[in-house]
C-alpha cells in the first residue's frame, strides 16, 4: 500500500468516526441552563472539540490498524467475502 493511498483510508475512516464521535456528551443551552442572549436554545452550551478530535484520531488509529493488518500482513481482500447477490450470468 502506497503512503497516498493508506493517507486516504485513513482520512475516510476518520471523517466517518468523527460524525459517530460528534453527539456523545453533547448538552444543549436550555439542558445546561446556560443561555446566551442571541444564540438558538438549542445549541450545544460546551462543545469539548478538542477532545472529539483527539478521540477521533484514536478509534481511527485502532481502525486501521485492523483494516491494514487484514488486508496487508494477512492478504484478504474483497473477493474473499461471500458473494450475497446471485451470480444470473451462468444461466
Amino acid at each position: 500500500m502506497q503512503l497516498l493511498s493508506a493517507f486516504a483510508i485513513f482520512f475516510i475512516i476518520w471523517w466517518t468516526v468523527l460524525f459517530t464521535v460528534l453527539p456523545f456528551g453533547v448538552r444543549s443551552q436550555v439542558e445546561a441552563e446556560d443561555t446566551i442572549l442571541g444564540t438558538e436554545r438549542g445549541a450545544p452550551s460546551n462543545s469539548r472539540m478538542k477532545f472529539k478530535l483527539l478521540i477521533t484520531t484514536g478509534i481511527a488509529i485502532i481502525i486501521f490498524a485492523i483494516f491494514y493488518y487484514l488486508t496487508i500482513v494477512l492478504g484478504f481482500g474483497i473477493d474473499d467475502f461471500p458473494q450475497f447477490v446471485p451470480d444470473f450470468s451462468k444461466q
